[in-house]
């Protein structure tokens, strides 16, 4: 079985590139589930909205993960309560709209989790990210109660996503770091199987500041005349990870780094 897992898709041109390419991609490259953040999906950059997970859904993607920016389009907190395929991250403060986690079925016999969560260090306060992992593999167990189990840890510090990685090390199928629109070159399979890598990148245009206009980025860090940040509008790279899964164990038999289109190549 093979999952495919995309990065923070951001505004216009990463919507695009799903819409216009993502069914191509999951057959030519054999993917049988698909997982994007999609946070940054909306027009502005930030938040996303019904109509772009309804087009989402369209184009091949099965679950929608999200963070810090999940409730800026204001729509979406009616929304994600009636669509069990949009998550928000699982340590958000509670009462919160929607969900952190869900099993999906694939077929007859194979239950896919997702877990959303979200990192604490120089992010939106939310609850302590260790101790509702924590709580969360204290309730529910790899092969007992869902097969697969993919985790999106929405973060901004490395070590934070490396502490995560190795918490879920063998009790997850993939570990995959969001949020800071970078791919990392690190994808591999941990010492007790469960594949990871530090941050997924974005679907995104990649001539920018991290998905955004990179001129006006750039009069904002001189301090000169600039506007709010708005995304930059070139051809997107699709980014994320692919990852071979053990249907016996649900742990990894092999996990890559997926990059296709636009500014960045694989090397």
């Amino acid at each position: 079985m093979r999952i495919l897992f995309l990065g923070d898709v951001v505004g216009i041109s990463g919507c695009s590139k799903i819409i216009n390419n993502l069914s191509d991609q999951i057959k030519l490259n054999k993917i049988d589930f698909v997982i994007a953040n999609g946070e940054n999906a909306a027009e502005a950059g930030v938040g996303l909205t019904k109509e772009i997970c309804t087009d989402f859904f369209s184009s091949g993607v099965n679950v929608i993960t999200t963070g810090n920016h999940v409730w800026d389009q204001k729509d979406i907190m009616n929304f994600i309560d009636k669509e069990n395929r949009l998550l928000r991250p699982k340590n958000l403060f509670e009462p919160a709209p929607g969900k952190g986690f869900e099993i999906y079925s694939l077929g007859a016999n194979m239950r896919i989790g997702v877990l959303n969560l979200m990192g604490n260090v120089f992010m939106k306060k939310c609850d302590d990210v260790f101790v509702t992992a924590k709580k969360f593999l204290e309730n529910h167990k790899l092969k007992k109660d869902y097969d697969i189990l993919i985790v999106d840890f929405h973060g901004e510090i490395t070590s934070e996503k490396n502490a995560i990685g190795h918490f879920f090390d063998g009790k997850a199928t993939l570990v995959v770091g969001t949020h800071t629109h970078v791919p990392t070159n690190d994808t591999r399979i941990l010492k007790n199987g469960t594949a990871y890598q530090t941050d997924a990148g974005m679907c995104g245009d990649y001539d920018s500041v991290i998905g955004m206009n990179k001129d006006n980025s750039l009069n904002r860090f001189l301090k000169k005349d600039s506007i709010k940040h708005f995304p930059a509008t070139g051809e997107a790279t699709l980014s994320g990870v692919i990852v071979d899964c053990d249907i016996q164990t649900g742990l990894a038999n092999k996990a890559v780094s997926y990059i296709f289109g636009g500014q960045l190549k694989n090397t």
